[in-house]
């Protein structure tokens, strides 16, 4: 099962280089997975109709009882049946329908099949949390399914719609999921129905959360809105999404959960009434419609309540009932839809009201329709006809609820039957004073896929019996009836038969009066649920716009106030009403006096900062304190920590200072007197609470501190460096999180600078011999050297010649040239002494930022270029590329980020050991020198360029010309 669902995405990933390769012909290869997975589902079918299972579990973190959990028995192997068989017919069918020259091409492929891995992997999980993970897999590809043709406005609002309402829907599933699996004690699905919690109000809760994202994904209303806005998609999408698989997903859930839900009291109700409703409206909306994808949309949201209905009601003869209504619905709205797509590709239209004459010149796509349409419409001796015979005698002779159900569902099937005989009538039949519609000839191995749908459905008509023990096998879950139903295409004459044929002449009749009818449905029509969605949403926007007027005054004093405001109002208040300081231990001033000094000074920086005017002095203040919290940790005896204390305020500082260049030198905030004496209450209550709040949680611990155990596990594998190890080892999943986290923050910083590219071009060589920042001389300045001149006789730096005299200090580049390179393997030292010796990734990669931004500071941006001529995007992928490589790793050995260490012996330095830490801090280390490189080229030697382009557009509209430039190379060349 597992290799089954890893083939389809595995195939999903390959598909542009299929489609490339060849052409709209890669769909026949990309059927393989979907053939093969139906094919060994075939295979099963004794041992599912025999009420067995085959199970796949993989304990994924044993630790915290994470498994994935798969299991094939019937209900299962009819779902993979419908998804498999049915999506690979539709892969077949897409190799005809589209064009080699069709745009996203390879995209709209590879999605198709991630997809139908995805709906394979949900029909299979036997958990809760893989279930909710592959449910919002089918919804991520859903969108981009839906969304294909994103040129088009009305594709991309259906595709954020069905997004927008399954996820929501999902979301809430989520919810259920966690009560019931904590109410259980599993989120193991077969463990669970087999030993249900109680009900109580958190499973009545848990079962409506559930519902809501089952009745979301299956179209029910209120929710029923996406599914016709859907068929924005491709044909072949409506024909796999919207009729076989996805769609099934909620019905399927409700199947599947059926067992064990069905008697806790909001489950019926909440099924029954939605689906019937569903049932009608749906039904209705068909009738009116002219559009032969909207007619088979609608007709499929009715269809989809009626499944629910069925599958919801929770007896073993509506379980049966519902079964075979799952197969015949797939087999006779799949081809449908194709077939409609065939009409649209012939004939260029959709509207019926446009086609005419068509079945008689395309006669076998015709046979097909009707064959199709008549098992939905239930006539015999098609398997729609079998189903709904099934479903009309369980509801005959259920409760009282079930025959109130079953008379909405008879009105449903007169519907199904009036919306039928209209798609057949629009699509194929000659309309009185239209031409005949011109059409162009339809190969076979189009029509294939649609004609072996509707052949099974003839088929299996007859031959319903053969699934009776399959379905029965599913059905028997429930409790046993007094007299079981068994699936038969003929069961005598009866209420049944006699219910079939009242549903089949009142579609006729509806049908024949469809101008009255489509009048009278227009008059008394609501408004759309689509139209309501959408002013929701214009409204949600313009409150949210107000909101965000009222609220974002553009003063960053105005939000930091506010923000500290609220969280002293809470915490004041916790700390007011449960006075959690009782009994603690009582915080101790200072461990040694040293410490009293430096958080003195520390605090009287903090303090300076509310009272200087100068953007520098508050940026250099503010560096203090984070230096001062350096020095508490030397003191306290933390080295990792003050060391990366040290590096990242020394680089907070520098960006500061960078940033610093393009702002006034002054903060422009005109602040008055009363405001500032509000500020400062304000900052020192919050710092005052902040400390208290701080103490007592720290004196609220009750457990043992896991600081020995921890430096037990460090030194037990003979390591010392505990820091070091929890981040690398131990708590290596926070790692890895945050430096993703580091990551993305860096891209969408630096993106603001960046508006165009991210590159700094191929024209670097030529721009040394123009007007660079630090080439630029302050006007009216004389008596300055120019030139050689004042040019220093030996070139220490690379870009030397781009720096003005004037800007050039020959100790700095010396300094700068001579630690470079020592900078840089101080900062592989640290990186790999970190087991045993203060350091790590972090700390190594900021060590190695610094020799670059002092490259940078020397010599400007092309001495950057010099220095680092790689892309920092290339560094911050490849660090994260490792680090999550190192991780998946340790799946060899069971679990993600399990630690592997190799032991050995080298020539002349003797004995060695490596291990998978140090590869993953590895991916830290170039991460972190990736985000420096780039923040500095964006925030340093972009800003350089804005400064170049603003002095030569000055200079351009002042007429005067640029200083005489030094050629490059005249300096001599660096030592």
């Amino acid at each position: 099962m597992t290799a089954l669902i890893v083939c389809h995405f595995v195939l999903a990933a390959f598909a542009r280089p299929l489609v490339r390769a060849l052409g709209r012909r890669a769909f026949v290869v990309l059927a393989l997975p979907p053939a093969a997975a139906t094919v060994w589902a075939a295979t099963q079918w004794n041992t599912a109709a025999s009420g067995s299972a085959v199970t796949w579990t993989w304990r994924w973190m044993p630790a915290y009882d994470v498994t994935v959990a798969l299991r094939f028995d019937a209900l299962a192997e009819l779902m993979v049946l419908l998804a498999a068989g049915i999506g690979t017919l539709v892969l077949l069918y897409c190799a005809s329908y589209f064009t080699d020259g069709t745009p996203q091409l390879a995209g709209f492929a590879g999605n198709l099949l991630a997809f139908a891995g995805a709906m394979l992997a949900l029909v299979l999980a036997d958990d809760l949390i893989s279930l909710y993970v592959f449910w919002e897999l089918t919804t991520v590809f859903s969108f981009l399914l839906i969304g294909y043709d994103s040129e088009q406005k009305h594709s991309r609002r259906s595709a954020l719609q069905a997004l927008t309402v399954t996820t929501l829907g999902g979301l809430a599933m989520l919810v259920g999921f966690l009560i019931i699996g904590q109410s259980a004690g599993t989120y193991r699905i077969s463990a669970i129905l087999a030993d249900p919690p109680r009900a109580g109000l958190a499973v009545s809760v848990a079962v409506v959360l559930i519902l809501c994202g089952a009745l979301s994904k299956s179209a029910i209303w209120p929710f029923s809105l996406w599914l016709p806005n859907a068929m924005a998609a491709p044909t072949p999408v409506s024909a796999y999404l919207h009729a076989a698989a996805m769609v099934k997903a909620g019905v399927y859930l409700v199947a599947r959960l059926a067992p064990g839900f069905a008697d806790v009291p909001v489950w019926r109700p909440v099924v029954i009434v939605l689906g019937a409703a569903t049932m009608l409206l749906g039904g209705w909306r068909a009738l009116r419609l002219n559009d032969l994808k909207l007619v088979l949309a609608y007709g499929t949201v009715s269809q989809l309540g009626f499944l629910t209905l069925l599958a919801g009601t929770g007896n073993r003869d509506t379980a049966l009932a519902a079964a075979v209504m799952i197969l015949g619905h797939a087999l006779f709205k799949a081809p449908l839809f194709l077939v409609t797509g065939i009409v649209d590709h012939a004939a260029g239209t959709r509207d019926l009201r446009r086609l005419s004459g068509v079945g008689r010149a395309l006669p076998h796509v015709c046979t097909v329709a009707v064959l199709a349409a008549a098992s939905m419409a239930a006539l015999p001796p098609l398997l729609g006809f079998a189903a709904k015979e099934a479903a009309f005698d369980a509801l005959l002779h259920g409760s009282t609820a079930d025959r109130w159900a079953l008379g909405i569902t008879v009105a449903g099937s007169a519907l199904t039957v009036a919306y039928t005989l209209r798609f057949v009538w629009g699509a194929f039949f000659r309309k009185p004073g239209a031409e005949d519609t011109p059409v162009h000839r339809v190969g076979w191995a189009f029509l294939a896929p649609p004609a072996l749908l509707a052949v099974c459905g003839l088929v299996l008509g007859p031959g319903v019996g053969w699934t009776d023990r399959l379905f029965g096998a599913y059905a028997d879950a429930f409790p046993p009836s007094a007299h079981p139903y068994h699936l038969a295409l003929w069961h005598g004459f009866g209420t049944a038969l006699l219910l079939s044929a009242v549903a089949t002449a009142g579609g006729v009749l509806l049908f024949t009066g469809h101008t009255t009818v489509t009048r009278l449905s227009r008059r008394i029509a609501w408004p759309t649920a689509d139209s309501v969605f959408g002013h929701l949403l214009l409204g949600l926007e313009r409150f949210s716009l107000q909101l965000t007027g009222f609220v974002q005054r553009g003063s960053l004093s105005v939000y930091l106030a506010t923000t500290l405001l609220v969280m002293l109002a809470g915490q004041l208040t916790v700390l007011g009403v449960d006075r959690p300081w009782r009994g603690a231990v009582a915080p101790r001033v200072w461990d040694v006096p040293l410490q009293g000094a430096v958080a003195l000074l520390t605090c009287a920086a903090a303090l300076c900062c509310l009272t200087v005017r100068r953007r520098m002095k508050a940026v250099v203040l503010a560096g203090l304190t984070g230096y001062g919290a350096a020095l508490l940790f030397v003191v306290q005896g933390g080295p990792d920590l003050a060391l990366t204390q040290f590096c990242v305020e020394t680089v907070s500082m520098i960006v500061f200072v960078l940033v610093l260049r393009r702002m006034p030198v002054h903060f422009q905030e005109s602040v008055s007197t009363w405001r500032r004496a509000v500020r400062i209450p304000v900052a020192l209550a919050a710092a005052a609470t902040l400390g208290v709040v701080v103490w007592v949680a720290s004196a609220a611990r009750t457990g043992a501190p896991a600081g020995a155990a921890m430096v037990e596990e460090v030194s037990h594998h003979g390591l010392k460096d505990v820091v070091a190890t929890i981040l690398v080892d131990l708590r290596s999943w926070d790692t890895m999180g945050e430096s993703a986290v580091l990551a993305a923050a860096a891209v969408g910083v630096t993106s603001l600078i960046y508006l165009h590219r991210r590159t700094e071009g191929s024209s670097l060589r030529e721009e040394v011999r123009g007007r660079t920042a630090w080439s630029l001389t302050a006007p009216g300045m004389t008596g300055l050297p120019h030139g050689d001149e004042g040019a220093p006789e030996r070139g220490w730096l690379a870009a030397g010649s781009t720096l003005a005299p004037e800007h050039r200090s020959i100790v700095f580049e010396v300094v700068a040239r001579l630690l470079f390179h020592p900078v840089l393997v101080l900062s592989v030292y640290l990186l790999f002494c970190a087991e045993n010796m203060p350091g790590g990734g972090f700390v190594a990669g900021l060590v190695a930022g610094l020799a670059l931004i002092t490259r940078y500071l020397a010599g400007g941006r092309f001495e950057l270029a010099e220095a680092a001529p790689l892309q920092p995007g290339l560094f911050t992928g490849l660090g994260l590329f490792l680090s999550t490589g190192v991780a998946l790793l340790g799946l060899a050995d069971g679990t993600v980020l399990h630690a592997w260490t190799h032991h050995g012996r080298l020539p002349l330095i003797g004995e060695y050991h490596i291990g998978t830490p140090v590869l993953f801090d590895f991916g830290v280390y170039l991460l972190v020198l990736g985000v420096v490189l780039d923040i500095v080229r964006a925030l340093g030697a972009k800003i350089d360029r804005q400064i170049e382009r603003a002095a030569a557009e000055q200079a351009a509209a002042a007429g005067t010309p640029a200083p005489p430039r030094p050629a490059p190379g005249t300096e001599g060349t660096p030592g």
